[in-house]
């Protein structure tokens, strides 16, 4: 898949992810990867900038398997956002398709 289309998206994968649960870095990437070829660098840098941003807390917990776990939590901010972020996708795709509908031969 192309690059730029991953990259746009990614910030969109890791909210949509935390809407529900908190997770853990590594756990946000074995979940994006399940279902797009991503690499673990480039979630990371992904969620410094938006807990600084605010849109995430986190947290450390103990783990059973090794050291403590950094935890993001999304903020009523970040909720906000995705909720933004989700509607200008679904936007998106809904001109991408129609354009696709209109410019590419069904036969």
């Amino acid at each position: 898949m192309n690059v730029q289309f991953k990259k746009g998206v990614l910030e969109l994968c890791v909210l949509a992810l935390l809407d529900k649960q908190d997770r853990y870095g590594y756990e946000l990437v074995q979940k994006i990867s399940d279902q797009i070829a991503i690499s673990e660098g480039t979630v990371y840098p992904l969620l410094r900038r938006l807990t600084k941003e605010e849109y995430f807390t986190t947290y450390l917990q103990e783990s059973t398997e090794g050291p403590s776990r950094k935890y993001y939590r999304l903020t009523e901010k970040g909720r906000k956002y995705l909720y933004e972020l989700i509607q200008e996708w679904q936007e998106f795709i809904s001109g991408v398709n129609q354009l696709i509908k209109e410019g590419v031969n069904h036969e």
